[in-house]
């Protein structure tokens, strides 16, 4: 299969990604403002679970990428987003404002539309990569989901 054939697959992907991001990121104006919140920081504000859902989806975009043949600097930022949402999300309240003015998913997204522009630029997807990607992922969430676990026990130690 030559690269001519691969171009409507891939131009389906980032479509896919773009619609995402805007889901996570932007999808939902602040009433009475231009400003725009996503998914990701309304689902933020429950416990626990909102962090780990919208971690989940930032992942699946830098995994995307990693498959599209993105380069180990555009991954390397990638993931350097998504880790600093998960380690500002672990502040309680403070982390959902900060995720909903960072905006990792669409900064990704957009480090992959530039990289896709650049002819040459990409290579295909290695699987040593992705599973690379994969880790420092899993790496990335353990070490602040540790963290946010310790920060929940003081707060819960605090009040009670």
């Amino acid at each position: 299969m030559n690269s001519d054939n691969r171009l409507p697959a891939r131009d389906e992907r980032l479509r896919r990604l773009d619609s995402l991001s805007y889901l996570l990121d932007n999808s939902i104006r602040v009433p009475g403002t231009q400003a725009r919140v996503g998914l990701d920081a309304v689902i933020g504000l429950i416990p626990g679970f909102g962090d780990i859902a919208g971690s989940a989806m930032s992942a699946y975009i830098v995994v995307q990428a990693a498959r599209m043949g993105a380069s180990v600097p555009t991954l390397m930022r990638m993931l350097l987003n998504v880790g600093t949402e998960a380690l500002v999300g672990t502040i309680p309240f403070a982390g959902d404002l900060f995720d909903a003015a960072w905006k990792s998913n669409a900064r990704n997204v957009t480090l992959l539309r530039r990289e896709m522009e650049v002819p040459g630029s990409t290579r295909r997807g290695s699987a040593a990569v992705v599973i690379g990607v994969m880790v420092a992922l899993l790496a990335i969430f353990g070490v602040f989901g540790f963290i946010a676990f310790l920060i929940a026990r003081a707060l819960w130690r605090f009040i009670f």
